[in-house]
């Protein structure tokens, strides 16, 4: 724990040193992934050791941390209330779209399923009769099976960063699979709230269109996200007013990783955490 690191903008998040035993790290933003950025590195991630060790920091310089960032984790959140009274807790904006994403990837991931076993079943009756099977091509050479499991990147891009390709396959998908095309909306219309939006109140307004929406739909898998995040819809507004990510957290943990990878593995942990504070804090 390195108090004179504290700043008024903080970031947490957890990492995995070695065999995926996890670390809560806590950052200074204005450290900017350099030196003097690396506050805490805690051993474990229950709210009670985190805080424990956050709590060594004087009370007057943690009644000066103004908002601290981070992802959905609730002792994370414990931790941080417990710590920093005077904190604004942000929701990370990049795990609020991820999470609406993967509803949307659910939806793929079991018509795909859907379409191994239609295979699996023709497959099957036509060696019954003594014929092959040669499963049905769509104009752009997919088979429906193929069609899912290459589309899934694209579902994840906006269709103005589609290639020519990802262009093409995108018109057969949408055609073929029609609730794809609508669950596809539904999440752009959810990233355009945070593209656009300039304000708490006209975020917070176009969230509740958004939830209204679903809740009239029919996907069983964005109707348990939106609940979710109504839950959490506090510290996810709070990004609106400085548009505050978690980025400068997720990027140092990029760096740990990359540091990690370059020794091979991690065979002394304490060594290992010793090199990373004499680099970052």
């Amino acid at each position: 724990m390195f108090e004179r690191n504290v700043g008024e903008h903080l970031s947490v998040d957890e990492t995995s040193i070695s065999n995926g035993e996890l670390y809560t790290v806590l950052t200074n933003k204005a450290g900017k992934g350099g030196k003097s950025s690396l506050v805490a590195i805690v051993d474990g991630t229950k709210a009670e050791d985190i805080s424990k060790v956050f709590n060594k920091i004087p009370l007057s310089a943690r009644l000066c941390v103004k908002e601290v960032t981070l992802d959905f984790s609730p002792s994370m959140e414990r931790a941080v209330v417990m710590s920093f009274p005077k904190a604004r807790l942000v929701t990370d904006r990049f795990h609020v779209q991820k999470l609406v994403s993967e509803a949307l990837q659910e939806i793929r991931v079991s018509l795909r399923w859907k379409a191994i076993e239609e295979e699996n079943r023709a497959t099957a009756k036509a060696r019954q009769v003594g014929t092959h099977f040669t499963p049905q091509t769509y104009t752009n050479g997919d088979t429906k099976k193929q069609l899912l499991a290459r589309s899934r990147y694209l579902l994840f891009t906006p269709s103005s960063k589609w290639t020519d390709h990802q262009q093409e396959r995108s018109v057969v998908l949408f055609e073929e699979f029609s609730e794809l095309k609508s669950a596809y909306d539904l999440t752009m219309c959810f990233r355009g709230i945070y593209e656009t939006s300039k304000t708490r109140d006209e975020a917070q307004h176009r969230f509740h269109d958004w939830f209204q929406t679903i809740e009239d739909s029919s996907f069983d898998s964005f109707k348990t996200t939106a609940q979710y995040l109504q839950d959490h819809l506090d510290t996810i507004l709070n990004y609106f007013p400085d548009r505050s990510t978690n980025a400068s957290a997720e990027s140092f943990n990029a760096k740990l990783k990359g540091f990690r990878a370059l020794l091979r593995g991690v065979s002394d942990k304490k060594f290992f955490l010793f090199r990373v504070t004499k680099l970052y804090a």
